[in-house]
């Protein structure tokens, strides 16, 4: 059975998460990287980053050096921005076809997570979910984060 993280991180936290997932389960990782990244800090991201899920931005990302097709179980990890996955996952959701494959989701925020995970189950609705979980403040609960993150991925691998 061949796994697979694919994940998107601004800060880190989210980076942090798929590296313990993919750690435990044995996945190799694919990082979505925009051809355009922003480079906006502080508080002011909030309303920067906010406006490209607002008005469903969809960059372009870097080629992949993994193919999700070729995979069985993939595990799908993001930041929450306003309430919702963020635009470069918006870009891989849309533009990989994926079917047919076990399919666990995570997330992290600060704030609140909002409908990130039903809003990706939707795009994944050929699916079968086997596995969500979202992740509060990571970079401050970092050792707990890791090990939650960890005992998670070996869950949803024994329902494989």
């Amino acid at each position: 059975m061949k796994k697979l993280v694919v994940f998107y991180s601004y800060e880190g936290s989210t980076k942090l998460l798929a590296e313990s997932i993919a750690d435990a389960a044995g996945a190799d990782m694919l990082e979505l990287t925009p051809r355009k990244e922003s480079n906006v800090r502080g508080f002011v991201k909030y309303f920067w980053l906010g406006k490209d899920v607002f008005f469903q931005k969809k960059p372009e990302l870097l080629d992949f050096d993994r193919q999700p097709e070729d995979y069985d179980v993939i595990f799908i990890g993001t930041p929450v921005w306003a309430f919702t996955y963020t635009p470069a996952i918006r870009t891989f959701l849309e533009k990989q076809n994926i079917k047919g494959k076990r399919i666990a989701l995570f997330c992290s925020y600060d704030g609140t997570k909002g409908k990130t995970i039903e809003n990706m189950k939707k795009k994944l609705a050929n699916n079968e979910i086997v596995g969500e979980k979202d992740f509060f403040r990571v970079r401050k609960n970092r050792e707990k984060s890791i090990s939650e993150a960890k005992k998670w991925a070996k869950e949803v691998l024994m329902k494989c």
